[in-house]
C-alpha cells in the first residue's frame, strides 16, 4: 500500500511539474499586434503586402517562428483611416506586448489608445512633425521605429521622370493640403535646376478629388506627374483610382512606394519598405528583451529602390530609356 501511495504521489508530482512547465512555456510566448492599412489578404482586391512580408522575414532571421515562439494578432483597416483606433483598442484588450504599426500615422492613432504598450512603426513620414516622438535620437514615450523620409528623396523622383520623358518641360507635383513646405520647396528647387516647370496641385485628405486634380493637369498641359512625400499615405489608400486616371490620361507618373507598380503604376522611387520592415523586427526583438521604446532611436532608410513597370509604359505608349532601365532594382515586364 505504501509503495502504491508513493508511486501515486510521485506521479502526481511529475504531472504537476509538467503542467506547470507547460503553462509557464505557454505564458512566455510573446503576443504582438500588427496594424495594417491594407485589405485583408482574403479580399480579392488585396495586393501583396511587401511590408508585412519583410517584417515576417525579419522575425524569422531573429529566430522567431510564428505560432511557435511568437504570436501575431493581425488587424486590417481595409483602407479606412477611421478604423485604426478601434482596431488598436481590440489589440490592447488582447493584452499584446507590442503594437506594430505599418506607418507613423497608424502609430499616432494607436498612441491615442495606449500610452504604456510599446508601439513600433515600420515606415512613414516625419514622426516628429506628426507628434509621434519627441526627437529621432530620443523618442521618449512608448513609440519608436523607422521613417521613410530622407534628403535623398528630395527632387530625385522629378529627375528620374525627366530622364524618361526628356521632351517634357511641364510637370505636376501632387501633394496633400497642409504638407510640409520643405517637401515642396525642395521639389521646386530640383525643377529649377533641371530647367522645367513644376506646378503644385493640392488635394485634401482623406478623400482627395483626384478627378479634379487630373482635369487641372490636362488643362495645363502637364506632361508628367510626381507624387509628393506628404501625400503618400492618402494616395496609397486611393492608388487604384489614381492609377486608372493616370492611364486614362496617358500621364507618365512616378510614385513613392513599390505597391504602385504592383497595381499597374509606371515608376516608383523611394525607401525600400521591405528593408525598413525587416529592420523593424529588430525593434520588436529588443523590446521583448527589455529595451524601452523611449531609448531606441528612430532610424532612417539606408536602401532605396527604383522600380519600373514596362506593361504600364506600353499602355501609355512610352519607351523607357535603356540607361534608366539598367538602374532599376525591379522591373515588371
Amino acid at each position: 500500500m505504501k509503495r502504491k501511495i508513493t508511486a501515486l504521489a510521485v506521479g502526481a508530482l511529475v504531472l504537476a511539474l509538467n503542467f506547470s512547465a507547460a503553462a509557464q512555456q505557454a505564458k512566455s510566448v510573446p503576443k504582438i499586434g500588427y496594424l495594417s492599412r491594407e485589405l485583408h489578404p482574403s479580399d480579392s482586391r488585396a495586393s501583396s503586402n511587401r511590408q508585412l512580408d519583410g517584417f515576417r522575414e525579419g522575425l524569422r532571421q531573429l529566430g522567431y517562428v510564428e505560432g511557435k515562439n511568437i504570436v501575431i494578432e493581425y488587424r486590417y483597416a481595409e483602407g479606412r483611416l477611421e478604423r485604426f483606433p478601434a482596431l488598436a483598442e481590440e489589440l490592447v484588450r488582447l493584452k499584446v506586448e507590442i503594437l506594430v504599426a505599418e506607418i507613423t500615422s497608424v502609430a499616432r492613432a494607436a498612441r491615442k489608445v495606449t500610452s504604456t504598450i510599446p508601439i513600433v512603426f515600420l515606415a512613414g513620414g516625419d514622426p516628429i512633425e506628426s507628434g509621434s516622438v519627441a526627437s529621432l535620437a530620443r523618442p521618449g514615450g512608448n513609440v519608436t521605429g523607422l521613417t521613410s523620409l530622407t534628403v535623398e528623396l528630395r527632387g530625385k523622383r522629378l529627375e528620374l521622370l525627366k530622364e524618361v520623358v526628356p521632351k517634357v518641360s511641364r510637370f505636376a507635383l501632387l501633394e496633400e493640403v497642409g504638407a510640409n513646405k520643405i517637401y515642396i520647396s525642395d521639389a521646386q528647387a530640383a525643377a529649377k535646376a533641371l530647367g522645367v516647370q513644376l506646378q503644385l496641385i493640392e488635394v485634401k485628405a482623406p478623400n482627395p478629388d483626384l478627378e479634379g486634380a487630373f482635369q487641372v493637369m490636362v488643362k495645363e498641359r502637364v506632361g508628367g506627374l510626381v507624387s509628393g512625400p506628404g501625400i503618400l499615405f492618402t494616395l496609397t489608400l486611393h492608388r487604384r483610382r489614381t492609377l486608372e486616371l493616370a492611364e486614362k490620361n496617358r500621364m507618365p507618373s512616378i510614385y513613392g512606394s513599390e505597391v504602385f507598380i504592383d497595381d499597374g503604376g509606371l515608376m516608383y522611387y523611394g525607401a525600400s519598405i521591405t528593408d525598413l520592415a525587416r529592420r523593424g523586427a529588430t525593434y520588436v526583438d529588443k523590446i521583448l528583451k527589455g529595451a524601452k521604446p523611449a531609448d531606441l532611436p528612430v532610424e532612417r532608410p539606408v536602401k532605396f529602390d527604383l522600380g519600373i513597370n514596362l506593361k504600364a509604359a506600353k499602355q501609355i505608349g512610352l519607351t523607357i530609356p535603356p540607361n534608366v532601365l539598367a538602374r532599376a532594382d525591379r522591373v515588371i515586364r
